[in-house]
């Protein structure tokens, strides 16, 4: 039977599916309305599209060590709302979805989402996905994921506040222990709690020094006392204030928050753990999620809500 176009608008409309959607519903029923109807709500397309213009900001990080702990993987999903990223049922999705991106090789989320879902050879995950959303009855997404691994070492991971932050660092070392295993999710911590953005000075990008320069002699010259100081003393000053603000945005350097004179570097504390077990350790890599950001969360104007109404 020929799919014509206003069929399709008819299926459209009665499901909210999108229009390709609808097209392959109609083909693979041979035309038949009530059974394309079906076809959608098995796949779970039905009424995504209403759905899908609401803004997921809500969600959780989860992330996924293999049993070696030499690979792991981060991944984001979110949700429109806190209620439903707490949703036991939305919980074990995002987890199976970490599973899989461990196991897969894909590149990037677009791929991703044309890969077979493993817990079910017959859907993709992106129809997976979309099966979900009309479970659950708000719009998601799988947002980003990034994968870590290492050749000797492991891999820490930690998850905080049930998956609002979630961090996984690269621990290189000859020796692997508990110790060694500790020490790493205590640098998971570190970083879940300070936010760094490098994990080593080395990794600063020059233009970003050269910004805060720009900005730091800006910020003498207005200030009357400073700017009238020689000008070797107005780059001394500058070079110290830059270096202070490295060891708070990178991780190594900054002072480690369990130590006990609170002067001790993250760098000083992995090296006495690594003498501590007769290794030669070194964290080389962190990446760091925190749920939603980024993101531009949908704010309810009540009182123009209100207006709008009474003026209908």
């Amino acid at each position: 039977m020929a799919i014509t176009a206003a069929m399709v608008k008819e299926l459209r409309e009665m499901t909210g599916a999108g229009m390709m959607d609808c097209k392959k519903a109609l083909t693979e029923t041979d035309g038949d309305m009530e059974k394309a109807v079906d076809y959608l709500r098995e796949k779970g397309l039905a009424g995504i599209e209403k759905k899908a213009g609401r803004i997921a900001a809500e969600g959780i990080v989860r992330t996924a060590v293999s049993a070696d702990g030499k690979n792991a993987v981060v991944v984001e999903v979110n949700a429109e709302t806190d209620f439903v990223a707490k949703n036991e049922k939305f919980q074990s999705y995002v987890a199976e979805v970490a599973d899989q991106l461990l196991n897969s090789d894909v590149q990037d989320i677009e791929a991703f989402f044309e890969e077979k879902w493993a817990l079910d050879p017959s859907m993709t995950v992106r129809e997976k996905l979309a099966s979900m959303i009309s479970v659950i009855g708000e719009n998601m997404n799988i947002r980003r994921f990034e994968r870590m691994s290492v050749d000797n070492g492991l891999i820490a991971s930690y998850i905080h506040a049930g998956g609002k932050i979630g961090v996984l660092v690269k621990v290189e070392s000859d020796v692997v222990n508990d110790a060694i295993a500790e020490m790493g999710k205590n640098v998971c911590m570190q970083a879940a709690a300070l936010k760094p953005q490098f994990c080593t000075n080395k990794e600063v990008p020059a233009d970003f020094i050269e910004k805060e320069t720009e900005i730091l002699k800006a910020q003498i010259e207005n200030d009357p006392k400073e700017a009238a100081k020689p000008e070797n003393v107005k780059m001394g000053i500058i070079k110290g204030r830059i270096n202070k603000e490295l060891k708070e945005i990178c991780l190594l350097d900054q002072v480690y928050v369990k130590a006990e004179d609170g002067k001790q570097s993250v760098a000083q504390y992995i090296a006495e753990e690594a003498k501590a077990n007769g290794a030669k350790a070194a964290v080389t890599a962190f990446v760091r999620y925190e749920t939603g950001e980024g993101l531009q969360k949908k704010e309810e104007d009540f009182a123009a809500e209100v207006a709008k109404q009474m003026g209908n």
